[in-house]
């Protein structure tokens, strides 16, 4: 009777080791695949991210071109009105026997602005609120709608990154 050792025969030991070998290259290579697939989705991820922040300073250049135009659009027509309401006044004044008879001069301020604001009153109006909000900080982008942007660019990249990971799935 013939003994044999205990442990795997030598063809059994190179099939271990074959087995190893291919189960370490084929892991590695798998890691390889996965760095890169996580580095390309992190980098489409910042480019998407840097086009979101673009489009936001972009979309603050027009509010602040168009509330700036505004502003000078109002304070041309207050200065046309008020230069209108001096004019109608040094007039009124000016003339004997107007028919104002003894009344003050702030009454025919009042009279000639009456006149002239229900003209253009709705400029004044808009001139008025124009420089009340200026005074609060200027213009921008308010928080509700911040939020929205950055709620609406998180759910782009949401979506873009899902359909990478389908792609190369």
């Amino acid at each position: 009777m013939k003994h044999t050792k205990a442990g795997l025969t030598r063809r059994a030991k190179v099939a271990v080791a074959v087995a190893g070998v291919a189960l370490a290259g084929g892991g590695t290579i798998w890691f390889q695949v996965h760095s890169a697939a996580v580095a390309k989705d992190e980098k489409e991820a910042a480019a998407l991210q840097l086009q979101m922040k673009q489009l936001e300073l972009e979309e603050m250049r027009i509010r602040n071109a168009q509330a700036s135009s505004d502003q000078k659009a109002a304070t041309a027509s207050a200065e046309k009105v008020q230069a209108a309401v001096d004019k109608c006044v040094k007039d009124s004044f000016a003339l004997p026997g107007n028919g104002y008879g003894t009344l003050s001069r702030s009454a025919v301020v009042a009279d000639c602005k009456q006149q002239y604001e229900t003209v253009d009153g709705s400029v004044m109006t808009a001139a008025g609120n124009v420089q009340a909000a200026d005074g609060g900080g200027g213009g921008g982008i308010n928080s509700p709608a911040l939020l929205s942007l950055v709620a609406g660019g998180g759910l782009a990249i949401a979506v873009f990154a899902r359909k990478g990971k389908k792609a190369d799935a």
